[in-house]
């Protein structure tokens, strides 16, 4: 019951003076100030590699970030060469392809008939053999008939010729040249010391050469006995009087 007539306990109130509580505000908003001001300059001496007595900032100095930055332009260009040297192997490559792929094409197209042109050399030869066998004789005393077939057949051998001509087939008549042994096939020697030793001095079969490659070598006989050569003729040119016989 005593407990009953107890009065509540009022709350207690603050003796201390206002002013003192403004003094302590004050007192801890200037050490907020300066802890602040510490934290700023504790950053700014890692940001500048280093605090006042050294035992603080970036662990890597200047001389050796220069030294880094340095072996990174040495490894870039170390790579931008290896990639032009590159570059340049390739292109070389290719250029050598290029080269190589137009030169199989133009020996495509010049050579492609040559099979069919060999072919061929039967029949001009048949031609011409039929013409020889015709003598002057017989031409002069042969009627107007046997004339036309003649001129025909003289005629079909110089249109043939001109065509093989147009398609890269070319005769060889080698009489009087050099003999070469790359165009020429000799058949036999004839001693003549008149002429200059190793000399075409008779041509048994003419021969053709496409492109500059022999097709059928001329079959000759060669001089023995004679000088030697003084002046090499080209091998291979065609005699001026074979193409005015063709």
């Amino acid at each position: 019951m005593a407990d009953d007539n107890k009065t509540p306990e009022e709350p207690v109130r603050s003796t201390a003076n206002p002013k003192d509580r403004e003094a302590l505000k004050r007192a801890a908003d200037e050490l907020l100030k300066k802890r602040g001001k510490a934290s700023a300059e504790e950053k700014s001496a890692w940001a500048n590699g280093g605090g006042e007595d050294g035992t603080y900032g970036p662990d890597v100095s200047a001389d050796e970030e220069a030294l880094e930055i340095e072996e990174e332009i040495s490894a870039i260009q170390a790579e931008n060469s290896d990639m032009k040297d590159r570059l340049l192997r390739l292109a070389a490559d290719m250029e050598n392809l290029r080269r190589r792929t137009s030169r199989e094409v133009q020996d495509a197209r010049a050579f492609a008939i040559s099979k069919f042109a060999a072919d061929m050399l039967g029949v001009a030869d048949n031609l011409r053999r039929a013409l020889d066998h015709v003598t002057a004789e017989q031409r002069d005393g042969a009627d107007e008939t046997l004339k036309n077939l003649l001129d025909g057949v003289e005629l079909t051998e110089r249109e043939m010729h001109a065509t093989m001509e147009r398609h890269g087939v070319s005769k060889l008549d080698p009489e009087g040249q050099k003999f070469d042994p790359n165009f020429h096939q000799a058949m036999f020697e004839v001693p003549n010391p008149e002429v200059p030793n190793n000399t075409v001095v008779q041509v048994v079969q003419a021969g053709y050469q496409i492109g500059g490659r022999v097709l059928r070598p001329a079959m000759v006989g060669v001089a023995k006995g004679g000088p030697k050569q003084s002046a090499e003729t080209e091998p291979g040119a065609p005699n001026p009087e074979s193409e005015k016989d063709a």
